[in-house]
C-alpha cells in the first residue's frame, strides 16, 4: 500500500455510507418546499469543526482589516475565540479522532493555535514590532504546518494541498497591499469551508477496538458499500 492513494480525487461529493464514528453528531440540513428541496446538506463533526474555524477565522481577520477597533481589544477578542475555537475542535472531533488514532493530529493543531495566539497577545501587549507587523503570515504558516501534519496523519493528497495553498498565501501576501489581513482571512476560509463541503482524501487508519463488535460490523458493511459505489 502506497503511503499516498492516488486513485482517488482530491476532493469529491461527499460519501453517503459513513462509518460509525462519523455519523456520531451529525447534523442535516433539508430546506424543501413542497416537493421541490431548497437545500440539503449534512455535516460530521469534523466538517463541523472546519466551519467552527471558518467562523472564527473570517470573523478575526475582517475585524482586523475594516472595524477602528484598538489593537489591545482584538487581542482579547481574539484569545476568546482561539480558545474557543481550539476547546470546540478538541470536544467535536475527539471520538472521531480516537477511532483514526489521529489525536496527535488534534494536538498539534491545539499547540498550533496556543503558540499563536501567545505571540500575537505579546506582539501587541509588549509591543513587538517585527512580530506585529507579521501576523498574517505567522497564521497562514502555523496553519500551513497543521494541514501538513493532518495530511501526514490521514495520508491524505488533499490536507497536503491545503498545506501548500497556505505557503503560497504567504508569498502573495506582499502583494496584498493593506488588505493582508483581508487575504488572510479568505485564504483560511475559503479552504476550511470548502473542506466542510466536500470529500477529502484519506486512508484510514482505524482502531476498531475502540468501537464494539456491533459498530465493527457498521463499518465493515459501510465500507462495502463505498466500494460497490465507487
Amino acid at each position: 500500500m502506497t503511503f499516498l492513494n492516488s486513485s482517488e480525487p482530491f476532493v469529491r461529493e461527499k460519501q453517503q455510507e459513513l462509518d460509525f464514528q462519523d455519523i456520531q453528531g451529525l447534523v442535516c440540513l433539508n430546506y424543501e418546499i413542497g416537493n421541490f428541496i431548497l437545500f440539503s446538506k449534512f455535516y460530521t463533526r469534523v466538517d463541523q469543526a472546519f466551519i467552527l474555524w471558518g467562523l472564527i477565522s473570517s470573523g478575526i481577520f475582517i475585524t482586523a482589516q475594516f472595524l477602528p477597533i484598538s489593537w489591545s481589544s482584538q487581542a482579547i477578542l481574539w484569545s476568546v475565540l482561539t480558545l474557543f475555537g481550539t476547546v470546540g475542535m478538541v470536544s467535536l472531533t475527539w471520538f472521531w479522532a480516537t477511532v483514526e488514532q489521529l489525536r496527535w493530529v488534534i494536538y498539534s493543531w491545539a499547540i498550533l493555535m496556543i503558540i499563536g495566539l501567545i505571540l500575537t497577545d505579546l506582539s501587541i501587549f509588549l509591543g513587538w514590532g517585527e512580530v506585529l507587523s507579521r501576523l498574517c503570515p505567522l497564521w497562514l504558516g502555523l496553519s500551513a504546518i497543521g494541514y501538513l501534519c493532518t495530511g501526514v496523519g490521514m495520508r491524505s493528497r488533499t490536507f497536503i494541498l491545503m498545506g501548500c495553498i497556505h505557503f503560497l498565501g504567504i508569498l502573495v501576501l506582499p502583494y496584498c497591499g493593506v488588505m493582508q489581513f483581508l487575504s488572510t482571512g479568505l485564504i483560511m476560509t475559503v479552504n476550511l469551508l470548502l473542506l466542510a463541503e466536500l470529500q477529502w482524501d484519506m486512508q484510514s487508519s482505524s482502531d476498531y477496538n475502540q468501537l464494539t463488535p456491533q459498530q465493527k460490523q457498521f463499518n465493515q458493511t459501510q465500507s462495502q458499500r463505498r466500494k460497490m459505489s465507487s
